[in-house]
């Protein structure tokens, strides 16, 4: 049996009726290999995209011919650069403030502060002195308790009344020129104060050590009195000639000047040793 130009044909033996059950088993063959064709395709695509993707990155990895690390290396941080862990404890803060440091001027303000000893050579160390580039050379000094003999005129009244415990003196002489330091030590500042507020008459000059007498007999001298913490001061100044001095002696002021200076800074470090001393202290 034949059909027209294209149709399917048989061969000898045929029945003429197709075997329609060998027809569908072929058809699901061929659909079944194609399938299969599919799939290994798509397998082998997303193999070959992984391998350019794989080669991509290693290519990126890798260190430029200069020696200097690629560009994607350089954004993404290598295992040493990464925070460890650490043994060590934290820093800690205290919440609470410091306190300030010790006022200097409390510990010679008190007699219950100001515990170091009072002597001479606390004062007035050495056997001269040194003011930028005058040199003044320390003749006679003297230290008690009884205050009004260091004195002259109504100074002596003055110290009692505030309740002096002692006076240390000290003569420096320079160029013809001589000065006593008067150091009157007082149990606070007020009384050291007053006395120095109040201060008539004036210190007696303290002569020897190479120092003759001077401002005595009635001669004109220049007068000082100031105090600070519980330490009131005083200096008579005056030529060992006997001279008088008037207005016009530039260099007697210029002396008594000094050693006031002088002796200010001494009990200003006096203070500041006892405060640095008690900041220190356990």
């Amino acid at each position: 049996m034949s059909f027209g130009q294209g149709g399917p044909s048989w061969g000898p033996g045929d029945t003429g009726t197709p075997d329609w059950a060998a027809l569908a088993e072929a058809s699901a063959a061929r659909a079944r290999r194609k399938k299969w064709l599919m799939i290994g395709g798509g397998a082998l695509a997303t193999a070959a995209v992984a391998a350019i993707v794989a080669t991509a990155v290693i290519s990126t990895n890798k260190d430029d011919p200069d020696g200097s690390s690629g560009k994607n290396a350089s954004q993404l941080p290598s295992a040493t650069d990464l925070p460890s862990e650490t043994a060590q404890p934290e820093p800690s803060f205290s919440s609470v403030a410091p306190l300030p440091p010790p006022d200097p001027k409390d510990y010679i303000s008190d007699v219950k502060k100001d515990r170091a000893p009072v002597t001479v050579d606390a004062f007035f160390p050495g056997k001269k002195l040194t003011m930028g580039d005058r040199v003044y050379f320390k003749g006679a000094t003297h230290h008690t308790t009884k205050c009004a003999t260091t004195t002259q005129g109504a100074l002596g009244a003055i110290l009692t009344n505030n309740g002096c415990d002692q006076v240390i003196r000290a003569t420096y002489s320079r160029s013809g020129v001589a000065v006593t330091i008067g150091l009157a030590v007082f149990e606070t500042e007020a009384r050291a104060k007053k006395a120095a507020q109040q201060a008539s008459g004036g210190i007696a000059s303290l002569s020897g050590s190479g120092v003759p007498t001077f401002c005595r007999a009635g001669s004109v001298c220049r007068r000082t009195a100031n105090s600070y913490g519980r330490y009131a001061y005083f200096a008579i100044s005056g030529f060992t000639n006997g001279k008088n001095v008037t207005k016009t002696d530039k260099n007697v002021y210029a002396v008594g000047d000094d050693l006031t200076d002088f002796t200010f800074r001494q009990i200003r470090r006096r203070g500041e040793a006892q405060a640095s001393a008690a900041a220190t202290a356990p």
